[in-house]
């Protein structure tokens, strides 16, 4: 029995496996191996009920969100519900509107770039829309205090950062509810995709008040584009100094599975989607209850709620927080919060990932392309794995050179597969053959290649970054397949300089095999196909090269 294409069967088997299940969570099917969550002990606190009716009604009427209490005696009525209307404003990074009602951010559209060289972002991530709803939101629970249903009204002042400003602030104050008037200021800085939010409270009537505050991230489940037959994560997400980075799939939260941290006076919450994320981050030391639940058959919601001091009448408090709203740029989100680089998620191979995402970066501070450092950091991982690689193809090479002597065996002893085997072993042995040899060096470099796969994958910097020639944006797919055709050629000129199958269906499978997956990397993002074309033409020089020198070497020694 030939050990080595037994293993390479298996391992066929396997990929197979795996690119239908790829392919089912493109679909938004559940995975049949990898859970999406990641789940942890859940510590004490009690994360907030559901608000009462459907999303829509929340937001026409002056309920409050879940927790709220009577109102505290002794404050002033409620003043008339004004009109709400949009207050539309710009930076260099953002374009957006801030809704009156609740002084919510309805529209945020991202401007900037993630490679300067690169084209604009141009990527909407809140918005209020009949098919698709993003809001960040923040108001007061304890009494009937001013919340996100509640019609604010803009203070003066300038709505563009005008190119001398370092700064833009936006504010508006809400009406007077349960003796509260609330000033909300949005901050936005320049070149900056975190934003200040400053809540002041003032106490204008009698009596004192104890409120608290909430800020959340409200979402339907509307999949983002990522790349055919590829995965990546959406929905909410925590993180806190005592567990860590935590996800939760919306699956989870409608089937009540959700098991995440529920109180702590530190971290983060957000959620996340391919290439960008949002996330609230309250002052750090304050405590605050956690929340994820369904609000609605179509929304999601992850929030915070932090209990205020009591406020006397005629005093104010400020309460202050920062918004997080971009691309996930990993060493901008390093500097930004404790844990908020992990929003980057590679997965389980984040150990591997992450020093080479570094090592690419420090590739392309020199070369100023991330397709040369593409192929740069291709050629640097083979240079590495060389000697590996080097008793791959050797043994590879032995393997060819026996494989008439092995068909032979196999043709006397097809009718007894005890004796086929012990010739088979003898044989291996007598020409120093190992049937492993050429496998295990290949096994010990995938979880190297699997976690550059991701690198390139989850990196935003891919996106709109040109490469050379045809090639405008790494993270789409090749406008005129070159790539992939490449990719498809090499393939088949790997699988001929291989040992061929004894087994004529195993030789047509092992035919086939370049342009099954040829297809699948027809929709890869160029990035992705450019460091496999690459790996495959300097695999496909070394073999050629380990198997000239052995043949030449074997000629001299007759």
């Amino acid at each position: 029995m030939d050990i080595k294409r037994t293993i390479l069967w298996a391992i066929f088997f396997v990929s197979a496996i795996m690119l239908f299940d790829n392919w089912q969570r493109d679909h938004g099917r559940p995975s049949m191996f990898f859970p999406n969550a990641t789940h942890t002990q859940t510590s004490t606190g009690t994360p907030a009920s559901g608000t009462p009716g459907s999303e829509a009604a929340a937001l026409a009427s002056a309920s409050a969100p879940s927790n709220a209490i009577a109102p505290v005696a002794g404050t002033a009525p409620s003043q008339p519900q004004a009109a709400a209307q949009l207050v539309h404003f710009s930076t260099d990074v953002y374009n957006g509107d801030i809704d009156t009602r609740g002084g919510t951010l309805e529209k945020l559209v991202l401007t900037g770039n993630a490679d300067p060289k690169g084209a604009p972002l141009n990527e909407t991530l809140f918005d209020h829309t009949a098919k698709h709803t993003y809001l960040a939101r923040t108001g007061l629970i304890g009494g009937d205090f001013p919340n996100h249903t509640d019609v604010f009204t803009p203070v003066p002042g300038p709505l563009t950062l005008s190119p001398d400003q370092k700064t833009l602030t936006v504010s508006l104050e809400s009406p007077v509810k349960g003796g509260l008037k609330v000033v909300k200021t949005y901050t936005f800085t320049r070149g900056s995709y975190v934003i200040g939010v400053d809540t002041k409270i003032e106490n204008v009537g009698t009596a004192p008040v104890k409120p608290s505050l909430y800020m959340e991230i409200v979402r339907d489940s509307q999949p983002v584009d990522t790349p055919r037959f590829s995965h990546t994560f959406l929905g909410p997400a925590l993180y806190t100094n005592e567990h860590h980075f935590q996800k939760i799939t919306f699956s989870d939260i409608d089937k009540n599975k959700v098991d995440v941290a529920t109180s702590a006076d530190n971290g983060w919450i957000g959620m996340v989607q391919h290439y960008f994320a949002t996330a609230w981050i309250p002052q750090q030391g304050a405590p605050r209850n956690i929340y994820v639940e369904k609000i609605d058959p179509t929304l999601y919601r992850i929030g915070v709620q932090q209990p205020l001091s009591t406020i006397e009448p005629g005093k104010s408090t400020d309460v202050s927080a920062r918004l997080f709203a971009g691309p996930e740029e990993e060493r901008v989100l390093e500097g930004i919060a404790p844990g908020l680089e992990l929003v980057k998620d590679y997965g389980y191979v984040t150990i591997i990932a992450k020093p080479l995402f570094w090592l690419l970066e420090k590739i392309h501070a020199v070369v100023g392309n991330w397709g040369w450092a593409i192929v740069l950091l291709t050629v640097l991982i083979k240079a590495v794995f060389f000697p590996l690689s080097a008793a791959s193809y050797k043994s590879m090479a032995r393997m060819k050179a026996i494989t008439p002597r092995m068909q032979a065996l196999r043709e006397r002893f097809k009718g007894d597969p005890q004796k086929m085997n012990a010739a088979l072993m003898e044989l291996y042995k007598t020409e120093k053959v190992n049937p492993f040899g050429g496998c295990l060096p290949i096994v010990i470099q995938i979880p190297v290649f699997i976690s550059l796969y991701w690198v390139l994958l989850s990196s935003v910097e891919m996106r709109g970054a040109p490469w050379i020639l045809w090639i405008h944006d790494l993270s789409q797919q090749d406008p005129f397949y070159i790539l992939p055709v490449l990719m498809a050629v090499s393939m088949f000129l790997q699988t001929r300089l291989n040992p061929t199958p004894p087994d004529p269906v195993q030789a047509k499978m092992m035919m086939f095999m370049p342009i099954a997956f040829s297809f699948m990397f027809f929709f890869f993002p160029a990035g992705l196909v450019l460091y496999y074309v690459v790996n495959n033409v300097l695999s496909i020089t070394q073999q050629y090269y380990i198997t000239r020198v052995m043949g030449a070497d074997k000629k001299k020694a007759a």
